[in-house]
């Protein structure tokens, strides 16, 4: 190609970078690239005519929002020249249409092309990741920490944290592999812990973590560190490192919005609500710190402000749904059930839809209106087909929560006749009939879930539990509830029925064991109620108050704490 037409196609280059990007006033990455081929210095190529052209069509597609042809030309090219800067244009075009293949290819083809160039490096490194190929990705962002460039070792760490647990076992190896060879690399400290705490090693994050502090004001690693010490009961101690951290970066919003996060997972309601006070003046355009605002005035029962956010929220057009939601439970805390019911009526489909509908049914059936709850679900269903079952098990539940049994029990024959292969409706029909003692239907519907689903194991720990709690058919509860448990180890609700089976069978001190074990994972009244009949069988009576008196202050209603105690005491008090 001769040198005219060189020129020609540089000009046509740098003016079509501007083109490319959709018209806006924000910047785009194909803006961005044509800024940084501006800056450079022109280096004429060498193509042959066929290029030349294909490049400019390319490039006129740009200009007039064909970017199927300017992706496809380019990338045509990529793969045709292996000219580094043919296949980085090729890249930022597919980066930027989110075309994940074109753009793993062209990343490729650039990072092959141009070895010591630190960004096409990274780009093969963060797309080979995308496409779940770990080790490829690695060897690539070594190269950019060899070349002392920015890492972005943590990206790899949380793409991989939907991936199979021998994937994340080799990518780990190779985090610790690095580690030994630039022990100091904070991304590489971020990202095994990152890692480790995706394996369920929160401890072992942490403890990293602590033993390598953040350099040079690294955000990161420290909202990490806060994330862990919350998970591991040590909450407290999150707060002073986020006010370190806030006093040396007061800028950043992450920060600020962490530690109001947990002050309130930490009750300290009055504070977070100052907190997020602040920031919404800060950031006054923030519709989800008003919302946030918002939750944290109506956990603090300030109802006026709390309203007067929520009207915000609407008058904006942000979080309307959500926002009707929260003033429909608003009112429901004032005593005004008709307040709250229009605005449950208001909240759309999406999200709070279900929870919207839950309540109206919840208002209306507890207040006698039952005929007029059924007939809103009907019309609901009827306008909303997809939502049908999940409104049938709501009527049906809600009726049941209400002591009336029989008209529940007819929502689901009428549910089950529409959708006779729902598991669902199934299920919320055996748990009904096990309500009313009908041990019968609800054997059958179980045992119909466990045909249709062999490893279903909350169906099988149902049956298993029942028939360990209401009949004398030990043996085969056990051997049901077992299956469970091979199924969900780990799952609390199986560890109750198994520790309750083994008490059932006399085995006191494996269903002591199984049973504190539930309860530290779930500290549920019933599971309480079932620990401490134990440790009352095995002679541990005094520990057995202490377990029951503990879960009556955080469930005082609870009706098998009371006939529990009741009945080994003879007293209701403790």
């Amino acid at each position: 190609m001769n040198r005219p037409y060189a020129l020609l196609l540089t000009l046509a280059l740098l003016q079509g970078c501007q083109s490319l990007a959709p018209k806006s006033e924000a910047q785009t990455p194909v803006a961005d690239a044509a800024k940084a081929e501006q800056d450079k210095p022109v280096v004429y190529g060498s193509f042959k005519q066929d290029t030349f052209y294909s490049l400019l069509v390319a490039e006129l597609a740009g200009q007039r929002n064909r970017f199927d042809i300017a992706l496809a030309n380019y990338v045509d090219q990529a793969e045709k020249t292996q000219d580094p800067a043919v296949s980085e244009r090729a890249y930022r075009i597919a980066e930027y249409l989110g075309a994940d293949e074109p753009a793993l290819d062209t990343a490729l083809i650039w990072a092959r092309n141009d070895p010591d160039n630190l960004d096409a490096q990274r780009a093969a490194a963060i797309q080979l990741a995308r496409a779940e190929r770990y080790d490829d990705s690695m060897a690539y962002m070594e190269k950019v920490l060899q070349g002392q460039g920015d890492t972005h070792f943590d990206f790899l760490a949380l793409s991989a944290a939907e991936t199979d647990q021998s994937t994340r076992d080799g990518l780990l190896q190779s985090f610790e592999r690095l580690l030994v060879k630039y022990p100091d690399n904070s991304q590489l400290v971020f990202g095994k812990a990152l890692l480790l705490n995706q394996d369920g090693k929160a401890e072992e994050a942490l403890s990293l973590l602590e033993a390598h502090p953040p350099e040079n004001g690294e955000i990161a690693p420290t909202l990490l560190r806060a994330r862990l010490l919350q998970a591991l009961d040590r909450g407290p101690e999150a707060l002073p490192l986020l006010r370190g951290a806030i006093r040396d970066n007061p800028e950043d919003k992450r920060l600020r919005l962490t530690y109001a996060r947990t002050l309130v997972e930490q009750d300290k309601i009055a504070e977070a609500k100052a907190e997020f006070e602040s920031m919404l003046q800060q950031y006054p355009e923030d519709d989800e710190l008003r919302y946030s605002l918002a939750l944290v005035c109506l956990e603090s029962k300030a109802w006026e402000e709390a309203e007067g956010y929520l009207q915000e929220l609407i008058e904006r057009d942000s979080n309307v749904d959500a926002a009707h939601l929260n003033l429909g439970r608003l009112h429901e805390e004032r005593n005004d059930p008709e307040a709250a019911l229009r605005e449950y009526a208001l909240v759309g489909t999406g999200p709070d839809y279900l929870p919207a509908q839950l309540r109206q049914a919840d208002i209306l059936i507890a207040n006698g209106r039952g005929s007029e709850a059924s007939r809103l679900l009907a019309e609901a269903r009827e306008a909303q087909p997809d939502y049908a079952i999940q409104l049938y098990l709501i009527e049906a539940e809600t009726y049941g929560n209400n002591g009336k049994e029989a008209q529940a029990d007819q929502v689901l024959q009428q549910a089950i006749k529409r959708y006779p292969d729902d598991l669902n409706l199934l299920y919320t029909r055996a748990m009904l009939a096990e309500k009313r003692n009908d041990l019968g239907q609800m054997e059958k519907d179980l045992r119909a879930i466990i045909a249709k689903e062999p490893d279903n194991a909350m169906a099988i720990n149902a049956l298993g539990y029942t028939l360990a709690d209401r009949t004398s058919r030990y043996a085969e509860a056990k051997s049901l509830i077992d299956k469970a448990h091979q199924l969900t180890p780990d799952d609390p609700a199986v560890l109750d029925s198994l520790g309750w089976v083994n008490y059932r069978l006399g085995n006191l001190d494996e269903a002591e064991r199984l049973l504190r074990q539930a309860l530290e994972r779930f500290p549920d009244h019933e599971v309480a109620a079932h620990l401490g009949e134990v440790l009352w069988a095995n002679g541990k009576r005094r520990e057995a108050r202490q377990v029951w008196a503990k879960a009556f202050q955080a469930q005082p209603d609870s009706p098998i704490l009371r006939k529990t105690v009741l009945r080994l005491t003879g007293s209701e008090t403790l």
